[in-house]
């Protein structure tokens, strides 16, 4: 994946009218979407999926104690349920989870031919450049 192309000065200023137009429509839910650092959300997520992980132990034990079978499964659901979205988080915040092999695949034939996104930058830089 290629590097990050910094914005034109007309592209700064359509990007900070978007953001104070979210912020004067809804500024609770823009300073909510709002993060410096996008791994401090995945820090959150590992945070609640350590304490459902441990909240299912309790389940599964309770279950086990009061011979309670249903309750003891659903405690080992909520663990594996749990462990699986943590370690999703993880993935993503350490920057494991980014590319699977169908992405690689597709990627290896844009050689031959551009991609969307390549083709809606250079639309972009043409109608930039006429104006």
């Amino acid at each position: 994946m290629g590097g990050a192309v910094p914005l034109s000065e007309h592209e700064q200023r359509l990007l900070e009218q978007i953001e104070q137009a979210l912020y004067a429509e809804d500024p609770k839910w823009a300073n909510t979407v709002r993060i410096s650092d996008p791994r401090s959300h995945y820090k959150r997520r590992l945070v609640k999926a350590s304490i459902g992980f441990a909240l299912g132990v309790v389940l599964l034990m309770v279950g086990a104690v009061a011979a309670q079978i249903p309750l003891g499964v659903a405690g080992f659901v909520v663990m594996l349920a749990t462990c699986l979205w943590g370690l999703a988080s993880w993935k993503r915040m350490n920057g494991f989870g980014g590319e699977t092999k169908t992405a690689t695949r597709k990627s290896g034939r844009r050689g031959q031919r551009q991609g969307f996104m390549e083709r809606m930058e250079e639309r972009w830089r043409r109608r930039h450049d006429e104006r």
